[in-house]
């Protein structure tokens, strides 16, 4: 796919995110900066992990030029830096409701999550007693352990601009993102397309795609896009494919640092105040070995995610 050359000047500041910078180059284009930030939880960790932000953005355009070979409609037009991508202009609206009967170029305001094995805070829902095995589509009564492969993808949806990710039900779903039953049934098919191609892509290099989110807008025609970015050690979840056929997940994506969190017991304390509503415990930083370790993971899963060799074209802060 033919990179976006620069625009003349230098692009506009528009708004930070977790872990990347947006910037306006023109009205209808928009500039993705990566950083080395990293976010567990909803929470800015005060750590910077080496050569991540450029992992990042290098595995998003892997993944945007396999959506590009299916047929699948995207916003990507091409890496403008090791750490910066251009992308088509979306409107970000809490409720694309208010922008008239025919809205246009606009995000719909949803984490679309698949699963496709038993982890994360699927698994956190199962021990709580929240989730049931018929929920996933197990038989009655089957007794559920971690890492156990679904029956089947098991779809659900979240919230994207509340400050703290909200599950919803399919009906609060289509509410507020003023899409309809068939469009999000669209949305399911395509998340299901893409995810078959990157699962037959990667199994060769011995991962499993576990589980992931993607985000969609709406284009200047009206027609469904796959926004943001997918794919990569933040917002998906993969496992050593030999290592589970021995009985262990070994994970290759940003869990290992959530375990971390959970080793320490600050993901129960921040669960405590968010139940009781009081104030959150800020982040500690990351051990400085463990950094490393996490730097590590990150070029590592980028090679086996991409078949390509990471040799850096940007030096650490």
């Amino acid at each position: 796919m033919p990179k976006t050359p620069p625009a003349a000047g230098s692009p506009k500041f528009l708004r930070r995110g977790k872990v990347k910078e947006v910037y306006e180059v023109s009205p209808t284009e928009l500039e993705f900066r990566f950083t080395n930030d990293i976010s567990v939880f909803d929470k800015h960790i005060p750590s910077e992990i080496p050569h991540k932000g450029e992992t990042l953005a290098r595995t998003a355009a892997h993944w945007f030029e396999v959506c590009e070979r299916l047929g699948v409609p995207h916003h990507f037009l091409g890496l403008s830096g090791p750490t910066t991508m251009r992308v088509k202009r979306v409107q970000v609206v809490p409720d694309p409701k208010t922008l008239g009967p025919h809205p246009r170029s606009y995000l719909v305001p949803l984490e679309l999550i698949v699963r496709y094995y038993l982890a994360g805070s699927m698994w956190d829902r199962v021990k709580a007693g929240k989730v049931r095995a018929t929920d996933l589509g197990f038989p009655a009564g089957k007794t559920l352990e971690y890492g156990v492969r679904l029956p089947q993808p098991h779809f659900e949806v979240t919230t994207k601009l509340e400050p703290v990710d909200r599950l919803l039900t399919i009906p609060d779903a289509l509410a507020l993102s003023g899409l309809d039953a068939q469009q999000l049934d669209g949305i399911r098919e395509t998340i299901l397309k893409v995810d078959v191609a990157m699962q037959a892509e990667i199994g060769p290099r011995g991962l499993l795609h576990v589980d992931g989110k993607k985000e969609f807008g709406v284009d200047a025609d009206g027609a469904l896009m796959v926004v943001d970015t997918f794919g990569t050690a933040d917002e998906d979840r993969f496992w050593d494919k030999d290592a589970y056929e021995r009985g262990r997940q070994v994970d290759f994506s940003k869990e290992f640092v959530r375990q971390h969190y959970r080793s320490t017991g600050y993901y129960d304390a921040l669960q405590a105040a968010r139940e009781a509503k009081a104030s959150e415990p800020p982040i500690p930083p990351l051990p400085p070995l463990l950094v490393d370790e996490v730097s590590r993971l990150y070029t590592t899963v980028f090679q086996r995610l991409t078949g390509e060799p990471f040799a850096a074209a940007t030096t650490p802060a």
